[in-house]
C-alpha cells in the first residue's frame, strides 16, 4: 500500500481507550495518557456503560483533547470500532485501561517514526506488569520486522503497540466481530499478510500492560484465542501447520518470560 504524502505536517493521533469497570486501573492509564510530551493527539474514551466509578474517575480528569462516549455494546472490539469511527487523526492507535505508556515520550516516539511518510504504521515492544505491582515485569514482548509468513508460525505485534493511518482503516476494514477474542490479531494479520502495508519496527517499549486481560486471563481463554487465529489464517487462504504453530507459540513465550531479566538492564 502506498502511503499518502500530500501531508506533511506533523501527524494527529487518534488514541482509543475502551474500558468497563475499570476503576482500579483507569486512573494510571489517564495520567500517562496526559503526561505524554507530545501533544498533537486526541483522546477517545469508550465506555461500555460502567457500574462502579470509572465514569467519576474520567470526570476527574477532564482535557481538552479527551472526548468520552458511554453506553452499552457488544464487547472490547465493537468499543474499538466505535473509537474508529469517532477518529479524526490520519494515526490510529489504543491503549486499554490497564495499560501504561511505558514513558512521557512514548507517543512522540510513534509521530516521529509515522512522520516518514513511507510507513503505513508501526509497531514497538511491550513489557507485562504484574496487575497488583506494575513495576515487577513478567514478561517482556520483544517484537521484530515482519516477515511475510510470520503470523502462521504465531508472531504477531503488541497490539497496543500498533498504530496505523487512519486510511488503512478506511481501505481494509476495522475490527472483524466474528472473532471474539483475537480480533486484534486478525485485523494485523488482514494488513501485514494479506494487505502487505508498509510496517516498521520501533526497537523499544512503547506500553507496559497488567497481566489478566481477557485474552491472557486464563488458561481457557489463551487456547481460544489461539484456535481463533488458526481459523482465521485459514479464512485469509494461509496453509498452516498446527504442530508449527503452537511449537513455535511454546517457544515464544518461553523466550519472553527469559527476556524478563534482560530486560531489567534493556529498560534502564
Amino acid at each position: 500500500m502506498a502511503a499518502n504524502t500530500a501531508d506533511s505536517s506533523p501527524p494527529r493521533i487518534s488514541l482509543i481507550t475502551v474500558c468497563w469497570n475499570a476503576e482500579q486501573t483507569i486512573a494510571d492509564t489517564l495520567r500517562s495518557i496526559d503526561a505524554q510530551s507530545y501533544r498533537n493527539f486526541e483522546h477517545i474514551i469508550i465506555d461500555g456503560g460502567s457500574r462502579d466509578s470509572t465514569l467519576a474517575i474520567i470526570a476527574s480528569a477532564p482535557a481538552e483533547n479527551r472526548r468520552m462516549l458511554s453506553g452499552p455494546d457488544g464487547g472490547i472490539y465493537e468499543a474499538m470500532n466505535k473509537g474508529i469511527g469517532l477518529a479524526s487523526g490520519n494515526i490510529i492507535g489504543f491503549l486499554n485501561a490497564d495499560d501504561t505508556f511505558e514513558s512521557s515520550d512514548s507517543l512522540e516516539t510513534v509521530a516521529a517514526t509515522l512522520e516518514n511518510e513511507a510507513y503505513d504504521g508501526c509497531y514497538g515492544d511491550l513489557v507485562y506488569v504484574s496487575n497488583r505491582h506494575t513495576d515487577r515485569k513478567v514478561r517482556y514482548w520483544k517484537s521484530r520486522a515482519f516477515k511475510s509468513g510470520s503470523f502462521a508460525r504465531g508472531w504477531c505485534p503488541p497490539h497496543p503497540t500498533f498504530y496505523v493511518r487512519r486510511s488503512v482503516y478506511e481501505q481494509f476494514g476495522k475490527f472483524d466481530l466474528r472473532y471474539r477474542l483475537a480480533a486484534d490479531v486478525e485485523l494485523m494479520m488482514r494488513f501485514l499478510e494479506v494487505a502487505r502495508i508498509r510496517t516498521i519496527h520501533i526497537p523499544r517499549v512503547l506500553v507496559r500492560m497488567r497481566l489478566g486481560g481477557a485474552t491472557n486471563k486464563n488458561v481457557h481463554n489463551i487456547s481460544r484465542q489461539n484456535k481463533e487465529v488458526l481459523s482465521a489464517l485459514a479464512d485469509h487462504g494461509f496453509k498452516v501447520s498446527k504442530s508449527m504453530f503452537w511449537a513455535s507459540k511454546i517457544v515464544n513465550r518461553f523466550g519472553q518470560f527469559l527476556m524478563r531479566n534482560r530486560s531489567q538492564e534493556l529498560l534502564r
